[in-house]
């Protein structure tokens, strides 16, 4: 059974939906936060706390997985879920995000999301002036340094393909260039083209193995309006109807700039097909999920929830706190008063403080808990707020209380 998606409800005037997709490990409502398990495991937690969270589905990451253990290794494990006892649905991104962030972002610090973009991007040098890249990309694909032990490797659309059908997720993606936000007009156009000719040698790679994944072409464009709009038309009707159909999903990838992207993200979602779903690729700080579901994407992964997690950055209604200030040594309350996941049922914030002072491993768990449970249930309730005829009461109360700041 390959993916089947359908409408229940949706936003008045706007492009924002709710939605069911299925697949063959079962059902995402959606809008929904996808939760990142990089290399088959989402860092500190078991499966079962993840589940337990509220968790839907969980994305892994085609280029670890390729280098450690290797997609054969993964097949024989019987594929990720299998692999890490998630029952659930799952999914794989291409290996494309890697062009980006082992390539010119490598020894930068340049996000998927900037402020204010120069036109340029900055060179990546050594002390003695060598390039320090780990992606070089070419035509036919892109060559990676291994970030393990520094081996060199080629990934063209046909080989991340049939690297994630060993892993054998239930939804897959085209290989793909992601871009900087660094980049020129120029350079993302070029990246935008290349993107397109790789998309379709994916489809026709996936739709040659008869594999019954669901795959979703990437669109690019970065920041700019002509470039996406572009990128949505073709991707969204790129087929094979010729020899067998075409994409089962979109996603929404490369770089944007802050201010602009949720209007990007309408650009594009105003195009692609409303009866196919639509991913938005590494994007989940809270208050980010209301302009990008309101302009249209069912689901969103990102690492950041457990990313800051481990680094003591919490997320509360009121913005994210730092619990490893002093003022936190001595509050015995939980993180969010209001928040029903199992540290805040359980545990204080001076413990978890104590916790992160004395770098204690439990500290990570108990901290990726609350911030993998915010976000995941918030978008649930923002699910609801749309079924419920009450999306924009909640926005406005969410983003008045979180724009209060971060400790």
């Amino acid at each position: 059974m390959s993916l089947k998606f359908s409408i229940q409800n949706k936003l008045k005037n706007k492009l924002g939906r709710v939605g069911v997709i299925e697949t063959p490990h079962g059902v995402i409502e959606t809008p929904a936060f996808v939760v990142v398990g990089t290399k088959g495991t989402v860092k500190a937690l078991t499966p079962e706390q993840v589940k337990d969270l509220g968790t839907q589905v969980v994305l892994a990451n085609t280029y670890h997985l390729y280098l450690q253990p290797g997609g054969e290794k993964v097949k024989k494990m019987g594929g990720l879920g299998k692999m890490m006892n998630w029952s659930g649905p799952t999914m794989t991104d291409s290996g494309g995000f890697q062009a980006f962030s082992l390539g010119m972002a490598y020894g930068e610090k340049v996000g998927k999301i900037s402020k204010n973009p120069p036109l340029t991007p900055p060179l990546v040098k050594g002390g003695n002036g060598e390039d320090l890249k780990l992606a070089k990309i070419t035509e036919d694909g892109v060559e990676f340094k291994s970030v393990i032990d520094g081996s060199t490797h080629f990934f063209t659309p046909e080989k991340s393909i049939e690297i994630q059908h060993n892993i054998g997720a239930d939804i897959i993606f085209a290989f793909d260039e992601c871009t900087s936000p660094l980049a020129s007009y120029e350079y993302q156009k070029e990246a935008m083209e290349r993107t397109h000719r790789w998309a379709l040698r994916s489809l026709e790679e996936h739709k040659r193995s008869g594999k019954q994944q669901s795959l979703f072409g990437i669109v690019q464009g970065g920041r700019f309006e002509d470039l996406r709009k572009e990128s949505a038309k073709i991707i969204g009707s790129m087929d094979l109807a010729r020899r067998g159909g075409g994409f089962n999903g979109f996603g929404i990838g490369g770089s944007f700039d802050k201010e602009d992207m949720n209007t990007a993200v309408g650009w594009v979602n105003s195009i692609l097909p409303e009866d196919k779903p639509r991913h938005l690729l590494g994007i989940g700080e809270p208050s980010d999920l209301f302009g990008a579901i309101e302009n249209g994407c069912d689901t969103f992964d990102c690492v950041a929830p457990t990313r800051i997690a481990r680094n003591g950055q919490l997320y509360t209604r009121n913005g994210k706190i730092n619990v490893m200030n002093a003022k936190f040594t001595s509050i015995l309350e939980p993180i969010d008063k209001k928040c029903h996941c199992y540290t805040c049922k359980n545990y204080t914030l001076a413990y978890l403080s104590h916790l992160f002072r004395a770098k204690e491993i439990l500290a990570y768990t108990l901290a990726s808990i609350h911030n993998l449970y915010f976000i995941v249930n918030l978008v649930k309730e923002i699910r609801q707020s749309i079924l419920d005829d009450r999306f924009e009461m909640l926005k406005k109360e969410f983003m008045l209380q979180y724009s209060n700041g971060t400790e």
